[in-house]
């Protein structure tokens, strides 16, 4: 009986196919997943790219950063492993030029590097002085040769010397070969501000310059040989750190992309936000255009289901049969929704071309295996219920043509529907606070449109008299007759069109909120260790410069001593990371005004008043020491000790590249410490000569350009833009699908419908206009509650998911609107138009 069952199942699907009862159904899903799918091969392959590419800003897949010399037994272990390994040790000392009178000296942040740095990314030189400020260059895979070395452009003016001429580093002296253009792993900490000076890790020794007391820091750089497979690079990171607990090795820091470059992570955490999202509306846009395709399969098979149940056939066997049908037609359109998917991702990586980060990583079978899965689950979740209601269809439909009321079973096959479409999201969301905002948006969207959709139509019941036109009152009618399509015309051209205005509308603010974040003015200017009597003068420079909203801050050296008046030692902290911050010296500021780009995340910001020391700490700095709101901390501020109640905990924006500090203090506490000034500005191309005139007049000063970093964040911003934007096309294909069906769902009964009031008399004229009222009416109440949910969502996401300011745009509505009721006009007359040109036996008939 069971193979006869899927035999009938496979004949059923044979004559719907070629009756043309399929191809709606089979369409959708393969766009579907399609839509899915290739959005799924786009993200994985751009997601591993730019995390792969960004590893260029630390110069290596892992780094290994200690405050002793790097352990002989990590490097070889690094070796046997088949990975690549480079060193370098970083130092501030005085670069000297000239003699007698005429030398001059210059701090200078040293770099002695070994053969194969940097491990990822490229530096930049040039001999130009012009070109090295504007980062123009050749890229160069070597390092300094013996008795040479590198410096920054801004290290000449400040020794009064040149390239080809010589600098003394301690005992030795090397010839100034190349000037650093672009060195991708210098950061942006304070402890490589001053200028650089690279020279061959093989000359260190001749210098003098570091013994045991000495502050260096020394790194290790660990990358694999492909660039593409990071197991073996893990897997030592996972060695490492069990050798360092288990040796108890002090003074030692790994650093990855995520805890190492906490401004480059925030851009790509923000692009997989983007990506995700993208990747949520077109799950939602397939899982409506999945259902509404089932719904009309269900509606055109009635009267089949009705003959089969007269010839016998029990509602289990009517069911299984067509539960075998869907699951067919499933697995083929998963299928050939992932091939397309998998071509289509191509199309995508070659018009973007040269935007995207080269030799991309190979596909992953990942998304392939969520297309066919997507797929399927669509089906189950929003096939099964018009099918449960298929298997209900009674006998005498043949007679009567009535439908029974839907049983409790396939009702709650609705629920099944959408816990899968909550699974969906959450799976191709990847980030459950984005898929569960998105998902209950689009949930609370649907019941919303749906309720004012059905006091929209007992709103028309009233307006039908307003006019005594004959198309307005058969357009009325029309919609009073069939409330329950109505409604869910409404909902799904409410639902596809806010998917659109989304990605469309809403989405530019979006990008341009993303953009200001890391703007093309951030500042790419720091200059530091300005003296009080110094600062007036340094800002009247700036200002002559062009400069606009010059702020000079206050910097404050000083040692963390005691939390809660308990002295501190090596052996507080556990944590390599927290015994690191606690030995270290801070960066503290003071300032009345909480900075633009900190948000207070707890407690408040300080008052101010006199005699009492108020802190404000970055909330994972207190995180990673274990500070909470009403904790004291003490510092050593060069001999005056200062204690201040943590009073608020913020937020640091890293990507703008502003000024940003841990710890600040009000301003009353610290009058009489001990403060140098330092500033963050935007210095355009134009105003390069700004970095010399300022080193020329005050020597002591060091101006650090990070305009690198600023381009490496914005190349990869303008990758994800570009993939969403064509991403776009893909989500705008399945809103096609869902406003099509949305539209189509009812036209077996307008066909009747027409072919009858024809039949008593109406023109074919006076019905064109009547369904041309109906459909803007439809449309336009679509549009705006699709504007509404798209602003109400937009603003959502950028309050609590992207941390943007949000901006009201009242042309979202208008173009809800017009979209909707144009999308309903042409949607109406593309399946409508042969009606109306038919004699109306004929429609009659037909119907």
């Amino acid at each position: 009986m069971r193979f006869s069952a899927f035999r009938q199942s496979l004949r059923m699907t044979a004559r719907d196919w070629r009756a043309g009862e399929l191809r709606f159904l089979l369409v959708a899903l393969i766009i579907a997943v399609s839509a899915l799918s290739s959005v799924g091969f786009f993200i994985d392959r751009m997601r591993a790219g730019l995390n792969r590419d960004a590893h260029q800003l630390l110069g290596a897949d892992l780094l290994v950063n200690a405050d002793d010399p790097i352990q002989k037994g990590w490097r070889e272990e690094a070796r046997r492993r088949g990975l690549l390994v480079a060193e370098t040790v970083t130092f501030q000392s005085m670069a000297q030029a000239g003699q007698g009178d005429a030398s001059s000296a210059q701090l200078a942040a040293v770099k002695a590097v070994s053969s194969g740095y940097p491990l990822r990314g490229q530096l930049t030189l040039t001999t130009d002085p012009e070109q090295a400020s504007r980062a123009l260059g050749q890229k160069t895979t070597a390092t300094p040769t013996p008795g040479t070395v590198w410096v920054d452009a801004n290290l000449l003016p400040a020794l009064r010397t040149s390239v080809g001429a010589t600098i003394q580093l301690g005992d030795k002296q090397f010839r100034i070969a190349q000037l650093i253009a672009t060195e991708p792993d210098k950061g942006a900490s304070f402890a490589n501000f001053a200028p650089r000076v690279m020279l061959s890790l093989e000359d260190l020794a001749a210098t003098g310059l570091v013994d045991d007391f000495s502050r260096v820091s020394y790194r290790m750089q660990v990358a694999s040989p492909s660039r593409n497979d990071m197991r073996a690079v893990v897997a030592y990171e996972k060695w490492l750190r069990a050798d360092i607990a288990a040796r108890n090795v002090r003074g030692v820091r790994i650093e990855t992309l995520e805890n190492g470059r906490p401004e480059m992570r925030a851009t790509l955490d923000r692009a997989d936000s983007f990506l995700s999202l993208v990747g949520l509306l077109s799950a939602m846009l397939a899982a409506v255009a999945v259902a509404m395709a089932a719904r009309r399969f269900m509606q055109r098979h009635l009267d089949a289901c009705a003959m089969l149940r007269c010839l016998g056939m029990t509602q289990n066997q009517v069911g299984a049969m067509y539960l075998i049908e869907f699951a067919i037609v499933g697995l083929v359109g998963s299928l050939l929704g992932v091939l397309v998917g998998f071509g289509a991702h191509f199309i995508l990586l070659e018009l973007i071309g040269s935007l995207l980060p080269p030799d991309l990583p190979p596909v992953s079978l990942l998304p392939a295996l969520q297309g066919v899965a997507t797929g399927m689950l669509l089906l189950v979740g929003f096939a099964l219920p018009p099918v449960l209601q298929l298997r209900n269809v009674p006998h005498n439909r043949v007679i009567r043509r009535e439908q029974a009321a839907p049983q409790p079973l396939a009702l709650a096959t609705y629920g099944l529907g959408v816990g899968v479409f909550l699974a969906l999201l959450l799976w191709q969301a990847g980030d459950t606070k984005l898929a569960l905002m998105t998902a209950g948006g689009f949930l609370g969207g649907l019941g919303v449109f749906a309720l004012v959709a059905w006091l929209g139509l007992r709103l028309l019941r009233r307006l039908r008299g307003v006019s005594s036109n004959q198309s307005w009152r058969f357009a009325i009618t029309s919609l009073q007759r069939r409330p329950g399509a109505t409604v869910v015309q409404v909902v799904s051209l409410s639902l596809g069109l806010m998917a659109l205005l989304l990605l469309t509308v809403v989405r530019g603010d979006l990008m341009s909120a993303w953009r200001m974040a890391t703007p093309p003015d951030a500042p790419n200017r720091f200059i530091i260790n300005i003296q009080p009597d110094q600062a007036p003068g340094v800002e009247r420079q700036l200002v002559g410069a062009g400069v606009k909203n010059v702020l000079l801050y206050p910097m404050i050296r000083g040692r963390l001593t005691a939390i809660n008046g308990k002295q501190l030692t090596r052996d507080t902290y556990q944590n390599g990371e927290a015994r690191r911050m606690a030995e270290r010296e801070f960066n503290l500021s003071t300032v009345a005004d909480l900075p633009e780009t900190n948000e207070v995340v707890a407690g408040s910001w300080y008052r101010d008043a006199p005699g009492v020391a108020e802190a404000s700490v970055e909330q994972k700095l207190a995180g990673t020491l274990g500070l909470k709101l009403g904790d004291t901390m003490r510092f050593d501020m060069g001999g005056m000790p200062v204690e201040a109640k943590v009073t608020s905990l913020r937020k640091l924006e890293w990507g703008t590249m502003r000024a940003n500090f841990f710890v600040i203090i009000n301003p009353a506490a610290m009058a009489n410490a001990p403060k140098s000034y330092m500033t963050a500005f935007h210095l355009p191309g134009s105003a390069g000569k700004l970095t010399n005139t300022l080193t020329r007049e005050y020597p002591n000063l060091s101006v650090i350009d990070v305009s690198g970093i600023i381009r490496q964040l914005q190349e990869v911003l303008d990758q994800v833009v570009v993939a969403v934007e064509f991403l776009f096309m893909f989500t705008l294909a399945s809103g096609v699908l869902v406003l099509y069906a949305a539209l189509m769902g009812s036209q077996s009964e307008r066909t009747r419908e027409g072919g009858l009031l024809r039949a008593l008399g109406a023109t074919r004229g006076q019905l064109a206009t009547a369904q041309r009222i109906e459909f803007v009416l439809v449309g336009s109440l679509s549009g705006v509650l699709a504007a509404s949910g798209a602003a109400l969502m937009g603003w959502v996401l950028a309050e609590y998911v992207f941390k943007f300011a949000w901006r009201f745009e009242p042309g979202v509505w208008l173009a809800g609107v017009v979209v909707g009721a144009l999308c309903a006009l042409v949607g109406g007359w593309l399946g409508l138009r042969s009606v109306l040109r038919q004699p109306p036996l004929q429609t009659l008939r037909e119907a």
